[in-house]
């Protein structure tokens, strides 16, 4: 059987990395993603800002070259309309969604301190509507949405295998200097901890898989000097593996990487 993967925030970093590991393993995938420019940091590799801007033909040329299928939709998340059309497009293109990775990230930084930078020397904005807003509305509300689309459609067809994974940070001790972004990814775990327990009969596994520090563009030398750094593509073959019918007893987990 031939599986159909979302994955969103997928034109770079971990899930343009995940979209390739899952398509080398058969699967077929509708990268989402959306350009946008993220406010100036100089302390922040110009890298990073170049691969938010950039569309998501380079991932699906990779696919396709390699033998894979994918088509790529630039989507806004925060849209209530994005999961239909989402999983609409997937459906016509090729056929049922039955793996979701919740990807993408509104990140901004944040914090409750009278401070202009954090001890990276990374631009900080205080707590406000707005940094509240850019996050939850795509790392908390998005993600929920899509599950609650993906599961409608997986229990009306009378599906019995399916996979999600969401991606998360921080932890439930708070994330200091990254305030809403923490408090968001802690919505999204409890989102899918309870996508498990109530979709698990229905042969659905859910897991969230927390990356640790990876180098998707932001990472400078700072930080590089106080953590150990890992590659996008290590985070993309655990979620491959998550997403894969050997998981199958492995569902319910938040799994931290080092």
């Amino acid at each position: 059987m031939q599986h159909t993967a979302i994955v969103t925030g997928a034109n770079q970093g971990i899930g343009a990395a995940t979209a390739q590991a899952l398509a080398a393993r058969g699967v077929q995938v509708l990268i989402t993603f959306l350009r946008y420019a993220p406010a100036p940091d100089p302390s922040v590799p110009e890298e990073y800002f170049t691969a938010r801007e950039a569309g998501a033909d380079a991932v699906v040329a990779a696919i396709t070259e390699a033998g894979g299928k994918a088509h790529a939709i630039e989507v806004d998340l925060t849209e209530t309309t994005a999961p239909a059309l989402l999983f609409d497009t997937a459906e016509r293109l090729f056929g049922p969604v039955d793996v979701l990775v919740n990807n993408a990230s509104g990140w901004v930084q944040d914090t409750f301190l009278a401070t202009e930078t954090d001890q990276f020397g990374r631009v900080l904005k205080a707590v406000t509507p707005q940094t509240f807003d850019a996050q939850f509305a795509v790392d908390a509300r998005a993600g929920a949405l899509l599950i609650a689309e993906f599961a409608r459609r997986h229990l009306a067809r009378g599906g019995n295998w399916g996979r999600i994974v969401s991606l998360t940070s921080g932890g439930p001790n708070g994330f200091p200097s990254e305030v809403s972004y923490g408090a968001a990814k802690a919505a999204l775990d409890n989102f899918t901890m309870s996508a498990a327990a109530e979709l698990g009969p229905h042969g659905v596994t859910a897991n969230v898989v927390n990356p640790g520090v990876t180098d998707t563009g932001w990472v400078n030398d700072a930080v590089r000097a106080r953590h150990k750094v890992g590659l996008p593509e290590e985070v993309a073959d655990v979620i491959a593996f998550l997403c894969s019918p050997a998981a199958k007893r492995v569902t319910g987990n938040i799994i931290r990487l080092h």
